[in-house]
């Protein structure tokens, strides 16, 4: 049986560069859950790749077709953005192990519906004074930076990443992303000790 490896972090914390290089790793072996979501696309991302990008219409298509998962929704300075994973043709658990980026909230939902035993917790950490130098250095570089949605998402994130929520979803680990080439290497270790379809 395959795992799903859930990625989560803080905004800012390293995931969507840590996310990369794992799945850029051969002998991983892992594949991609790409989730949906109904807010705008921004600079650099493309459609199927960090997400599958579609609109209120397409979300209620996809609830009408019982194929919702989990879903999240956060009210920003620019209207509510949905975020949702889709039990679609991408997840084969029978035959492969997969990479996911998510939130605890979408990881304890992800947990009740494949069993906690198939999907395994990875928690990014980092310092809060350079996860906010990171998201203004980012968010400078879009066409049309949202700053109060930088803002809300930062502080957002003590609360839905606090200790409580933590200790609630029971995860135990925590991968320090100080150095970023030796956090990788240690969740690497971690997702080969935890083995998958692939023989680790």
């Amino acid at each position: 049986m395959g795992k799903i490896f859930y990625l989560m972090g803080r905004s800012s914390s390293g995931k969507d560069t840590i996310f990369k290089r794992l799945l850029e790793n051969p002998e991983l072996k892992l594949h991609t859950i790409v989730p949906y979501t109904t807010r705008p696309i921004r600079v650099g991302e493309t459609d199927g790749v960090e997400y599958y990008f579609t609109d209120e219409e397409g979300l209620e298509n996809i609830i009408a077709s019982g194929q919702l998962i989990e879903l999240r929704e956060y009210h920003t300075f620019h209207g509510i953005w949905k975020y949702f994973t889709v039990n679609d043709e991408q997840i084969n658990l029978a035959e492969k192990d997969y990479l996911i980026i998510g939130t605890i909230e979408s990881y304890n939902k992800m947990k009740a519906f494949f069993g906690e035993e198939n999907v395994v917790p990875i928690l990014i950490e980092l310092d809060d004074g350079v996860r906010l130098q990171r998201a203004l250095d980012r968010e400078k570089l879009q066409d049309n930076p949202k700053y109060e949605e930088m803002c809300r998402r930062f502080l957002a994130d003590a609360v839905d990443f606090s200790q409580e929520k933590i200790e609630e979803a029971s995860i135990t680990k925590r991968f320090y992303n100080n150095y970023l080439d030796e956090c990788i290497r240690e969740i690497t270790e971690y997702i080969v000790e935890k083995g998958g379809t692939n023989g680790h």
